[in-house]
């Protein structure tokens, strides 16, 4: 069983928002005090692509195969969760946390998870899989506390 201690911090993400969180209050009743804010503009795939996907010969006469175009907005999103894994590695060489709770989708955690260095890694005290950038700070307390306790 994991406790959210004073002085703790939570990152909550997704992959377009990124809340950095620092516990102020207790295990019982924490009080999530924000530290920084972080969003990207990231309209959807289709306004984000030119054209048509490309197309090239097959080799037989007369064949072409089309090509798939890049996912901008995924591609999008996992460049934000590299960027997520720098600043926390960043943090903590400079000694601004020495425990993290990290909150975000698989598919954020499994971006950010690689990128983190030894000491960032180290400070990592527990992976929430679930989306919730958009629930208000006096919310995500008490459901960090049951997350935690599960």
């Amino acid at each position: 069983m994991i406790f959210l201690r004073t002085g703790d911090w939570v990152l909550v993400a997704d992959g377009e928002k990124a809340l950095l969180l620092e516990n102020a209050g207790d295990t019982e009743k924490p009080n999530l005090r924000l530290i920084d804010k972080d969003e990207q503009d990231n309209p959807p795939d289709r306004e984000q692509a030119t054209d048509r996907p490309g197309r090239f010969r097959d080799g037989g006469p007369g064949q072409k195969s089309a090509v798939d175009e890049t996912d901008f907005h995924a591609q999008a999103k996992e460049e934000f969760a590299a960027d997520l894994a720098d600043d926390l590695n960043r943090r903590a060489e400079a000694g601004e946390f020495s425990r993290i709770v990290l909150v975000a989708s698989s598919e954020v955690l499994g971006a950010i998870r690689p990128r983190l260095s030894p000491r960032a890694e180290e400070a990592v005290v527990a992976e929430i899989p679930k989306v919730l950038t958009n629930h208000p700070l006096d919310k995500l307390g008490p459901m960090l506390v049951k997350d935690l306790a599960a």
